[in-house]
C-alpha cells in the first residue's frame, strides 16, 4: 500500500520548473490554494490504496483545475432555441450602438455625476431621462436597476403604510419567484384587493376608493391571460374615475413594449405611450425585455410623483450604474432615429419574415448537407406577450441520441443551445444572431462528425 507520507509537499511543488508559468499566470496565492486542493484528493485517494501520483501528473491536474476555475461561468452562448426574450439565456441582446456606448464609457472616467457646464456636481438620473420623456410622452423619468426594484421604490415613496388598490386577477407571480403581493408588502403599502379573479367592475374601484384607498395600481399580467367569463373596465376609465377622486394610477407595464406587437404580426398590446396617453400617473417597465436594451426599471410620469420618488432612500439603493445608462441611452436614441427594427437586436427578431427564416434555414441545411426544414414557432419569452407566437422555419437534426447531442452542443466553446422536440433537435434561426451563423455551423459539424465516429465499428 502507497504511503501517504510520499505524497510531495507544496513547497516542492511550487518549486518546479514545469509550475513557474501557471505561477505568472495566476498568482501564488492562487495556486497555492488549488494545489492544495489537489493533494488533498491525492491523500485521499492514497488513503484508497492508489498509488501516489508523479510530480508532472499532480502538476497537471492542478493547471486544470487552475483552468476550470479561472474559466468564467457567465459566458456566451448561441441561442438557438426560438425564443426571443429567453431569461435565462440574459433576455435581450444589445445593439452595436448600445455595446459601443458601454465601451466608450466603462474604459475611463465619465459625466455620471458631474456637470462639465457649470463644473458641479451633476445627477445621474438626468442622462436617459430626456430621451424617456421624448418617447413616452411624459413629464418625468427615473430610471433604477430593474422593474421590480422600480414599482416597490414607487409604492414606497407614495404609498408607505396607505391602501393601493389593485384587482385579484393583477396580483401575479413571474419567473423567480416575483410576486406582486410580496412587493407590495415590502414597500409598506397595504394590499386592498378589489374584484374577483376573472371578473373585475368599475363599481369595485368605486368602492376602494370609498374604503380609503388612496393609489391605484394596474398590472400587466405578463405571463399568462384569463379567458372565459371575464370583464374589466378599461385603463382610461379606471384613470378617469381615481382622477376625479385625486388619486393616482401606477401602471406597471412590465414588458414595456414602445412599438405596438401588432406591427409584427402579433395582437395588440399597450404601449408606454398609450398608457400615458390614457392617463397614468407613472408607468413602471422593463429595459431589457421588448424594449431591447440592458436590465433595468423605467418609470416615466408626473414630475412631482418622479420627484417624491427621487428623493425616498430606496433609490440610491436601487439607481442604475453608468453602464446601463449608457446602453440604455445608446438603445433609446435608436427608437428616437427611427430605426429599432434595423439595429436592436430583439426589434429585429420579431420583424423578421418567415420568408427571410425560411431562406436562412435552408442555408444552414445546404452548408451542413444535413437535416430537414419544418414549419414552427418562435416564442416571444420573458413574461411578455403570452399566448403568442411567430411563425418561423426550423432546421432539424435527428441524431441518434437527441439528448445527448444536445449536451454536447452545450459543452461547446461558444455553447449553442437548441430545443429538443419529438426526438428532434430544432434550431430556430430567428434568435440566432447574423454574425453567429459561421460558428453555428461549425459546431454543428463538429457534433455530427463526432457521431458518424461513434457509428463506426
Amino acid at each position: 500500500m502507497a504511503d501517504p507520507r510520499d505524497i510531495p509537499s507544496v513547497d516542492h511543488l511550487l518549486n518546479q520548473p514545469a509550475l513557474s508559468a501557471s505561477l505568472e499566470v495566476y498568482g501564488h496565492a492562487w495556486c497555492v490554494a488549488a494545489l492544495r486542493e489537489v493533494l488533498d484528493q491525492v491523500r485521499q485517494s492514497v488513503m484508497a490504496g492508489k498509488a501516489v501520483p508523479s510530480d508532472v501528473e499532480i502538476i497537471d491536474r492542478l493547471k486544470t483545475l487552475l483552468q476550470e476555475q479561472a474559466y468564467p461561468s457567465l459566458k456566451p452562448v448561441i441561442n438557438a432555441t426560438g425564443v426571443i426574450l429567453h431569461t435565462n439565456l440574459g433576455r435581450a441582446p444589445l445593439s452595436a450602438s448600445a455595446i459601443e456606448a458601454i465601451s466608450q464609457v466603462s474604459q475611463g472616467y465619465s459625466t455620471l455625476e458631474y456637470d462639465v457646464t457649470k463644473g458641479v456636481r451633476g445627477k445621474r438620473d438626468i442622462h436617459a431621462a430626456d430621451l424617456l420623456t421624448k418617447i413616452s410622452g411624459a413629464e418625468a423619468a427615473l430610471v433604477v436597476n430593474n422593474n421590480a426594484g422600480g414599482v416597490m421604490l414607487t409604492l414606497a415613496a407614495l404609498a408607505n403604510r396607505k391602501k393601493v388598490a389593485i384587482s385579484r386577477s393583477q396580483l401575479v407571480e413571474i419567473g423567480g419567484g416575483f410576486r406582486i403581493p410580496e412587493v407590495m408588502r415590502l414597500s409598506g403599502a397595504k394590499l386592498l384587493e378589489i374584484g374577483t379573479t376573472n371578473r373585475t367592475h368599475l363599481s369595485d374601484y368605486e368602492a376602494a376608493i370609498e374604503d380609503g384607498a388612496s393609489l391605484i395600481l394596474v398590472a400587466h399580467q405578463s405571463n399568462f391571460k384569463i379567458i372565459g367569463f371575464t370583464s374589466e373596465p378599461t385603463f382610461a376609465e379606471i384613470c378617469s374615475l381615481a382622477h376625479a377622486s385625486g388619486l393616482p394610477v401606477v401602471y406597471d407595464l412590465g414588458s414595456g413594449a414602445l412599438i405596438d406587437p401588432v406591427e409584427f404580426g402579433l395582437k395588440t398590446e399597450t404601449t408606454v405611450q398609450q398608457a400615458i396617453s390614457d392617463g397614468a400617473d407613472l408607468v413602471c417597465f422593463s429595459g431589457d425585455k421588448l424594449l431591447g436594451g440592458p436590465q433595468a426599471g423605467l418609470i416615466v410620469g408626473k414630475q412631482a410623483l418622479i420627484n417624491k420618488i427621487r428623493k425616498h432612500p430606496f433609490y440610491r439603493a436601487l439607481r442604475a450604474d453608468k453602464l446601463c445608462l449608457a446602453a440604455l441611452t445608446a438603445t433609446l436614441l435608436e427608437y428616437l432615429k427611427g430605426k429599432a427594427a434595423q439595429n436592436i437586436p430583439v426589434i429585429n427578431m420579431l420583424s423578421q419574415s418567415e420568408a427571410d427564416l425560411k431562406k436562412r434555414s435552408s442555408a444552414w441545411q445546404a452548408k451542413l448537407k444535413n437535416g430537414t426544414l419544418i414549419p414552427g414557432s418562435s416564442a416571444i419569452g420573458g413574461g411578455s406577450l403570452p399566448e403568442q407566437a411567430l411563425p418561423t422555419w426550423l432546421l432539424s437534426l435527428q441524431p441518434k441520441s437527441p439528448r445527448n447531442f444536445a449536451a454536447k452542443l452545450r459543452q461547446q466553446n461558444p455553447a449553442v443551445i437548441a430545443r429538443i422536440e419529438n426526438d428532434q433537435v430544432l434550431f430556430d434561426p430567428r434568435t440566432v444572431l447574423p454574425a453567429q451563423d459561421q460558428v453555428l455551423l461549425s459546431k454543428l459539424q463538429e457534433a455530427l462528425a463526432e457521431e458518424d465516429n461513434e457509428k463506426r465499428p
